[in-house]
């Protein structure tokens, strides 16, 4: 039996007529609670074909980058079917099918905003030109100043989000435009910090990327149409076409038989998340044209180079440190093997939301291949060390079994600063590299040693210039104004 359709008309969700047209909302669970924010976003439009199985399987492939909800919204004969619910995509779609020829999806973890269903996404609001749903990756790094200021002329919110600010400014310029397009590109310099949009507006179908291009969004083809998502690997999933990537501050817009660019505003320089290619996107995607495995496997050869070791087998940590091993293993000449092994039926520890979760994630996500690791010096590759909590359980586990010795090599430079540009890495204190030297990381995680890549590494295996890349995290300098914290000097780039 398929739960019952819960539907809102306009004038009973709002006491403005605002538009001819209803939202109809569609969930699982109590009516009161509801799902919002960033992570994974995407958005299909056919010219007949119902565009839900679509959206279902893109989200399907997005789900490393959000675990916590998930929600659709899709238009159809002058309605937005809307559906938000704690959990995974296929948990949070069990016996739900939604009509329509034209929506948007989000998969979601916290970055801005509580792990509540209040804070899940897409988020619907009325306009003066029709309904509009908004799906965010990324984070607005001005968003506090920003909420300040809507709320003393007036404007009220509903949620935690800062999607609720981008959706807010984008009506707001909109409505003294009376051009969506236009009022995309007010807000645009309105807004700063990373966001990659899927947006509908009716039956339009809108992809925008932030003008220093941060987070990635890439436009594809299917079987009936067009669409717009984070990573490649969605129209991959579908047996579609990966197109190409939206450019940093291009609004396309999205058509059953194409795509068009209405707009765009250029930077000499961009500012391309450096951790996207190291662990948050999908090793199977591409990035800004660059190969995300691709990338990682020369991380591994560079790291190799840098920070040797003797050692009798190059062990990854599953699945993150796979290729980066990899990459160590053929530069070094020392033998590969999967010393760990992963349950793959537990989440991500690093994007869940709590670190108590994290923490007890790891016992059941990962066991030692004692055949593999007893009476071996073991060099263990993985892509970064954030926090140190997840290194030091699995370094005891590989001690437990038998390890001789456990040397830590690292695929990125060490994380001593917060991000605030849409990952969750938000205070000093956090950082297990903070104020430590190298020796004293390695006796924090009970290693024999740790050696991390460079930044010169680093931009090297990426293969784009060093001023394309935020490497905020690593240098505590910003390619946005973040207050308290240092600009980057990059003379070519403007602050917006």
């Amino acid at each position: 039996m398929w739960p019952p359709l819960v539907s809102y008309k306009k004038e009973e969700m709002c006491p403005l007529r605002i538009s001819e047209q209803k939202v109809e909302i569609v969930f699982l669970g109590e009516k009161e609670e509801m799902i919002v924010d960033k992570c994974g976003v995407a958005g299909f439009k056919f010219k007949n074909n119902n565009v839900f199985p679509y959206l279902y399987y893109s989200l399907r492939a997005l789900q490393h980058r959000g675990q916590e909800s998930a929600g659709m919204a899709i238009y159809s004969d002058g309605s937005i079917k809307e559906h938000r619910a704690m959990g995974l995509v296929s948990e949070v779609f069990e016996n739900i099918y939604i009509e329509g020829n034209v929506g948007i999806g989000h998969v979601r973890y916290s970055t801005q905003g509580s792990s509540s269903i209040k804070n899940a996404q897409p988020l619907v609001m009325f306009t003066k030109i029709g309904i509009m749903a908004v799906s965010h990756n990324g984070e607005i790094a001005n968003a506090h100043e920003l909420r300040e200021k809507l709320m003393a002329e007036g404007h009220t919110f509903v949620t935690e989000s800062d999607s609720e600010i981008i959706a807010k400014v984008i009506s707001i310029e909109t409505s003294k435009t009376g051009d969506f397009v236009l009022g995309i590109k007010r807000a645009m310099r309105i807004l700063r910090g990373s966001y990659s949009l899927a947006i509908l507006i009716n039956d339009r179908l809108f992809g925008i990327r932030d003008p220093l291009g941060i987070r990635p969004l890439a436009l594809g083809k299917v079987d009936f149409g067009y669409g717009i998502a984070s990573e490649s690997v969605a129209f991959d999933s579908l047996d579609g076409e990966f197109i190409r990537d939206v450019l940093p501050g291009e609004i396309v817009e999205v058509k059953e038989d194409g795509f068009i660019t209405h707009a765009r505003i250029k930077k000499k320089h961009y500012a391309h998340c450096m951790f996207e290619y190291v662990y948050f996107a999908r090793a199977d995607s591409i990035i800004d044209g660059k190969s995300v495995y691709e990338v990682r496997k020369n991380l591994g050869r560079i790291l190799a180079e840098e920070q040797p070791v003797d050692g009798d087998v190059v062990v990854p940590v599953p699945d993150s440190g796979r290729a980066h091993a990899l990459g160590y293993s053929e530069k070094s000449g020392i033998p590969f093997a999967e010393g760990i092994m992963k349950n793959r039926y537990v989440e991500r520890t690093f994007i869940m939301p709590y670190q108590e979760h994290r923490v007890a994630g790891i016992k059941l996500k990962l066991n030692p291949v004692k055949s593999v690791v007893s009476g071996k010096r073991i060099i263990l590759v993985d892509d970064s060390i954030v926090r140190g909590n997840t290194m030091l359980k699995i370094v005891n586990m590989l001690r437990k079994a038998g390890a001789k010795e456990v040397h830590v090599r690292i695929g990125s430079p060490p994380i001593i600063a917060p991000c605030y540009l849409g990952i969750d890495m938000k205070t000093r204190d956090q950082f297990i590299a903070t104020d430590r030297t190298w020796e004293e990381i390695a006796r924090a995680i009970n290693a024999d040693s740790v050696g991390y890549l460079s930044i010169e590494g680093l931009v090297k295996a990426i293969g784009h210039a060093r001023e394309n890349l935020c490497l905020g995290c690593l240098t505590g300098e910003y390619p946005v104004r973040i207050k308290g914290e240092k600009f980057r000097e990059v003379k070519q780039i403007e602050d917006y």
